[in-house]
């Protein structure tokens, strides 16, 4: 059976990890999340001060610094998930904070953080039997990716989901302060002049907003079959 990439792109909050994770296990594919590289990279920038007290990036700083940055996946039997590594150390919980959630979209929207970013992505997917997800996957890293699907769901569905992933997981949060970052994220990921989030003109759409996760989990399936026995 012929191995393609999957490409799965969209808003902040939508389930695109989950779903992304669930379909590369049932395809018996590798699964790579690249917004915990963007994470990653953004914890790195606040443990190392490359923020401005206004809360800008000191982009000369983080640049000449970014040749200590290395970033890898090891699943962990546990969860049966791949936990997210900065220079050696799982940080998997860590870059799920809020305090990294309002700070990633303006380091992901640095041209030389994504340059390098995209270039380990590239060397990740080259051997297909990939599914990948993130903002630009389908538009700029796997242009010419076999399946591609743009998820969306309106913004306070988005900002419930993650208030309730986080009081599960017994962390503070605020739902008016989650519905701020993911309309500002939005905005953020949408404007940037390097690879904005967009739906490439061959992406199917699948607006999850009143699917449950078993629901959307067998519609990406059907589509994933349809391609690879196609």
């Amino acid at each position: 059976m012929k191995k393609i990439t999957i490409a799965i792109d969209g808003h902040s909050s939508c389930g695109k990890s989950t779903m992304a994770k669930a379909l590369a296990s049932k395809l018996g594919y590798v699964y790579v999340d690249t917004g915990a590289m963007y994470r990653c990279v953004t914890l790195f920038a606040l443990r190392n001060e490359c923020f401005n007290e206004d809360g800008s990036v000191n982009t000369e700083k983080l640049e000449t610094m970014m040749g200590e940055i290395e970033i890898s996946f090891q699943f962990n039997p546990e969860t049966g998930k791949a936990d997210a590594y900065l220079n050696g150390e799982n940080v998997e919980k860590e870059i799920r904070l809020m305090e990294v959630s309002n700070h990633v979209s303006p380091i992901a929207a640095i041209p030389y953080v994504r340059e390098a970013m995209v270039d380990q992505q590239r060397r990740m997917g080259q051997d297909k039997g990939i599914v990948m997800d993130g903002r630009d996957i389908g538009t700029t890293v796997f242009p010419d990716a076999e399946l591609k699907i743009f998820v969306t769901a309106s913004a306070e569905v988005r900002a419930k989901r993650r208030y309730d992933e986080l009081i599960g997981k017994g962390e503070e949060a605020d739902f008016e302060e989650i519905l701020k970052n993911v309309q500002e994220r939005d905005y953020i990921d949408s404007h940037r002049e390097v690879s904005p989030l967009r739906q490439a003109e061959d992406a199917l759409l699948l607006d999850n907003s009143n699917m449950t996760i078993e629901e959307q989990n067998i519609w990406l399936l059907e589509k994933a079959q349809e391609v690879i026995e196609g």
